[in-house]
């Protein structure tokens, strides 16, 4: 009986030092010609879900065999699926770097995002992500009903605030629409110092209390606004509150390739008090 229990200790120690930590659920990549072969070590993070911002954007295609305008830099899919960090995979469809024409133009990547949903990727999918952008503005966006109905599942689709109308609000108007085999994924906001993260925690909250926890991730924006234009990455200082208040929903953040360094990586470990290996 000793020899067991000792043993079953052993295993338990073992788990113990090889269990990565679970700081965030994933990272945000958002593929472009100067970032075409995301790496880092966001696992260390506890990352294990990629989500790809898209796979095309402006007709511009990152993935072979679409029929479309190949990027000049293809992704290297199948060592991005044997990454740690991209254990899943959600696949971001057809989209536009201009809001305005996303939004003008959801007949036409809907068309564009059901051939790109037909590629055949080496990487495990977990979901599919519509990234056209959605918030309260945009009042004609039900129309997107029948359109996110004929998409392939499981579906996401992204929500941030511009009018300030509040989680409230935003979680009552998505259930007159939104099907409900699609889930949200909240823009927090925080990186353009629109809400603090206990006010986006707080749309989280409201907005499932409509449509339920299990529909309702977070994106945390990992970037702030760059004296002079532009953004920079997030400080260690900055982007801890955001994770922290977000526990106990899956949380990504936007983007790593751009923002989430090794050293960011390193700091956050260190803020947690949990070895980087």
């Amino acid at each position: 009986m000793k020899t067991l229990l000792f043993g079953l200790m052993l295993m338990m120690a073992a788990l113990c030092v090889h269990a990565e930590p679970h700081i965030i659920d994933g990272i945000v990549w958002q593929p472009d010609n100067a970032h075409p072969d995301p790496a880092g070590d966001w696992n260390k993070l506890g990352a294990h879900e990629l989500i790809v911002q898209w796979t095309s954007v402006d007709g511009l295609s990152f993935v072979p065999g679409s029929d479309m305008r190949s990027a000049p830099r293809m992704p290297d899919w199948a060592r991005i699926g044997r990454e740690p960090w991209a254990r899943d995979v959600i696949i971001g469809l057809a989209g536009r770097f201009d809001e305005a024409s996303a939004r003008a133009n959801i007949s036409q990547l809907f068309i564009e995002s059901m051939r790109l949903a037909d590629v055949r990727l080496p990487v495990h999918i977990s979901g599919y992500y519509f990234p056209v952008e959605i918030d309260p503005t945009w009042k004609d966006a039900s129309a997107l009903r029948t359109l996110l109905d004929a998409l392939p599942k499981p579906l996401w689709i992204s929500v941030y605030d511009r009018a300030n109308v509040g989680g409230a609000a935003i979680g009552e108007w998505l259930e007159q629409w939104l099907p409900r085999d699609v889930g949200v994924l909240l823009q927090d906001g925080c990186g353009v110092y629109a809400r603090e993260p206990r006010v986006a925690r707080l749309y989280a909250d409201q907005i499932a209390a409509r449509l339920g926890h299990g529909r309702v991730r977070i994106i945390a924006e990992a970037f702030r606004p760059n004296v002079g234009g532009g953004f920079r990455a997030a400080t260690v200082d900055e982007l801890k509150p955001q994770i922290d208040a977000y526990r106990g929903y899956k949380t990504y953040l936007f983007d790593g390739p751009h923002y989430v360094s090794g050293e960011m990586v390193r700091g956050l470990l260190d803020a947690y008090k949990m070895k980087s290996n």
